[in-house]
């Protein structure tokens, strides 16, 4: 089994532990940091078939021997130190589409996630339209570059609206501080021209009465219910209270053609339940984290996963 993910990654440890009681043979890696740090990656084709390596400071790998992947969290395509400009540019867009290539086409691999049904489910106007399809209650939205349309758009919104970025940019503030920009509710009178500069991306708020993060790992389902004095729950972590909640079966069915579409093993939705009790969609991550929850439900999680990487060791 290969894990490509950072170098500091807790919530994969979980699973490694696992994995390591059952005796499955992990090769953990970073090629986006390592491969500028002694690590190695050759791959060959030819008229006597494909074959490859990945070396790494402790062990080599036989691509050809890896069963499944998980496609956890690993770092950014870099260039090596000391390459600037568009040489730097120039590496970075190698590392991408040939390590990037090579990691993402091993054949008879079971991957969690594969890394291009990671990219295609990870835009938040494709999770939109691909919920409304599954049959999930989403929130009136809109996504547009135009001031006015923006205004019209949450001044219609009887309950009010909210802002939530497309993306989670790195963001610093002066002293070199990271900075978040959280889900936040939206007069229509503080929208401006620089709505104009990209697109951005306004909803109706949810009169909610709890939020659900609900962790798809193959056909078995984990929600909890998360109790918390903000909007964003995600704000103040300390103040959440959890708890396992029972998934509707409507949500079951949506769930399961949501994660057809996209072609994913693994992900993390997170829901918005009304006063009236409908789970209102929001967004589903890809590659979300789970290793918050209360250690029954995480325990139960990571086992999930740890199945899900024995099944494709074991063909």
């Amino acid at each position: 089994m290969l894990v490509l993910t950072c170098s500091y990654d807790p919530t994969a440890d979980i699973v490694l532990r696992i994995l390591a009681g059952r005796g499955v043979p992990v090769v953990r890696a970073d090629p986006g940091a390592e491969l500028h740090q002694g690590a190695a990656l050759t791959a060959r084709y030819g008229a006597d078939g494909r074959r490859g390596t990945l070396s790494t400071a402790t062990r080599t790998l036989d691509l050809d021997r890896v069963r499944s992947v998980w496609y956890r969290r690993p770092s950014a395509w870099s260039a090596p130190p000391g390459i600037a400009g568009q040489d730097a540019d120039f590496a970075r867009a190698q590392a991408q589409w040939g390590a990037g290539g090579i990691l993402a086409a091993l054949p008879g691999a079971h991957y969690v996630n594969h890394p291009w049904r990671i990219r295609a489910a990870e835009h938040k106007p494709a999770q939109l339209d691909a919920a409304l399809t599954a049959g999930f209650a989403v929130p009136d939205t809109i996504v547009t570059t135009d001031p006015g349309q923006a205004r019209a758009f949450c001044a219609q919104q009887p309950g009010g609206a909210v802002y939530k970025p497309l993306w989670n940019s790195p963001y610093v503030d002066e002293a070199g501080h990271p900075l978040q920009a959280w889900v936040a509710e939206v007069d229509p009178h503080e929208i401006d021209d620089a709505v104009a500069a990209c697109p951005h991306l306004f909803q109706t708020k949810v009169a909610k009465g709890f939020d659900v993060r609900l962790t798809a790992v193959g056909q078995e389902l984990f929600a909890v219910r998360i109790d918390s004095p903000d909007l964003d729950w995600r704000r103040r972590q300390d103040l959440l209270t959890f708890t396992p909640i029972a998934v509707p079966a409507a949500v079951r069915r949506s769930v399961a053609r949501y994660r057809a579409h996209f072609q994913l093993v693994y992900a993390a939705f997170d829901f918005a339940v009304d006063t009236a009790g409908r789970w209102h969609f929001l967004e589903a991550n890809p590659a979300g984290q789970w290793a918050f929850f209360p250690p029954e439900t995480t325990g139960a999680i990571a086992t999930a996963i740890a199945d899900q990487f024995e099944k494709g060791h074991s063909g």
